[in-house]
């Protein structure tokens, strides 16, 4: 959800009021997905580079974020969504974090849909964390080195319960993946807008999902071999 910053500036405004209004975005967005029956719907909030960012507006994305949640319950049980969330979530100052596991269990029995957040997320962090983890359980002889696959390493990622990555969006013209989801995108379809991310609607979300709908996915296989 890239753009919130930019946003605010050609409108003379500070970038707190562009990460205000991006919040109207996930709303419209989210009740987009769950209207078009997308299963599965993460937003990347807060990557772990954005900690570096000047400590004012990390406290602003911090206080809206706690505000947004509590705002967004209602949403979330009247259109039987579960949150969810993944990345350092012990890094997230205490009250952030108490909102959010809160929220998560009590829309841990939705059923329509599961929205997680990337908070305090960083793939590369996220990949290091999981060979540290299957490096203690090799030394403790509860995996065998040659037994690791795909498989062992996905159950020890933060996604461990999601499934890969259809289709990535990015919003504001930006052509990168910014340490995001590394191992779960081997396969995705990219999808670049120049829409900044408090303009994208319901639309934009379309025209994305038609674009997807266009491509041929081969996963390593010829055009002959799908048909």
């Amino acid at each position: 959800m890239d753009g919130n910053g930019r946003w605010a500036k050609q409108k003379g405004l500070i970038r707190a009021i562009g990460h205000e209004n991006g919040t109207k975005s996930v709303r419209e967005t989210v009740e987009a997905a769950t209207e078009l029956g997308i299963k599965n719907l993460t937003l990347y909030a807060f990557s772990t580079e954005n900690w570096n960012r000047p400590k004012l507006e990390v406290d602003t994305l911090m206080k809206l974020l706690v505000s947004s949640l509590k705002k967004e319950i209602k949403t979330l049980q009247d259109n039987n969504i579960k949150l969810n969330a993944i990345g350092d979530l012990q890094s997230l100052p205490k009250k952030v974090y108490k909102e959010l596991i809160e929220v998560i269990g009590k829309t841990e029995t939705n059923t329509q849909m599961t929205l997680t957040l990337a908070l305090s997320y960083g793939s590369r962090a996220e990949m290091v964390n999981a060979i540290k983890e299957i490096s203690v359980k090799v030394k403790n002889n509860i995996i065998s080195a040659e037994n690791i696959d795909e498989s062992i390493i996905n159950e020890h990622l933060y996604t461990q319960n999601l499934p890969d990555v259809d289709l990535l969006i990015r919003t504001s013209g930006e052509q990168r993946i910014s340490n995001f989801l590394l191992w779960q995108i081997a396969y995705a379809e990219l999808y670049f807008t120049n829409s900044l991310w408090p303009d994208f609607t319901k639309q934009h979300l379309c025209d994305a999902i038609i674009e997807y709908q266009k491509r041929e996915r081969r996963f390593g296989k010829t055009s002959e071999q799908i048909s």
